[in-house]
C-alpha cells in the first residue's frame, strides 16, 4: 500500500485473498478511510495524473476508473474541476506517434482515428483535430 494510492475496491480485492470475513474487512477499510490513509478521491487524482502522463483519454480514464471501483460523481468531479485541456493531449499523442505532418488521405485518417480512439479520446476530439 505503500507505494502508491489504492482504491477502497482495489484493498478489499486484495484482503479477501487472505481473510474471509467481510465485516472485519469492512471495518478496517472504514476505520483506513476515517483516518485518511484511504481515499478514493486521493486515488482517482494519483491515477489521472497517471494516466495523461501515459497520453491516455477521458474515455479510457473514466473506464478503467470504473473498474477500479470509483463511483462516476467522484470521476466527474474530478475531470471537470481540472480544466485539462484534453485537445493539446490528443494533439500531443498523435504527434508524438505520426509526426507533424497533417493527415491527407482518408486511409491515413482512419488510421489515426482508430489508435486515438484505443488511446480513450473521443470521436468528437478526434474529429476535431483531423479536420
Amino acid at each position: 500500500m505503500a507505494r502508491r494510492e489504492h482504491s477502497r475496491k482495489e484493498l478489499e480485492k486484495k484482503l479477501n485473498r487472505r481473510c474471509k470475513d467481510e465485516i472485519l474487512i469492512g471495518d478496517l477499510l472504514d476505520t483506513l478511510n476515517s483516518e485518511g490513509l484511504q481515499s478514493d478521491k486521493r486515488f482517482t487524482e494519483s491515477f489521472v495524473h497517471h494516466c495523461i502522463n501515459k497520453g491516455q483519454g477521458p474515455n479510457k480514464i473514466t473506464q478503467e476508473l470504473r473498474q477500479r471501483g470509483i463511483e462516476q460523481v467522484i470521476i466527474e468531479e474530478y475531470l471537470e474541476s481540472q480544466q485539462i485541456d484534453w485537445m493539446s493531449l490528443v494533439e500531443g499523442v498523435r504527434v508524438k506517434k505520426y509526426g507533424e505532418s497533417r493527415v491527407l488521405d482518408y486511409q491515413t485518417k482512419a488510421k489515426q482515428s482508430r489508435f486515438l480512439y484505443s488511446r480513450g479520446f473521443s470521436s468528437e476530439q478526434i474529429n476535431q483535430l483531423l479536420k
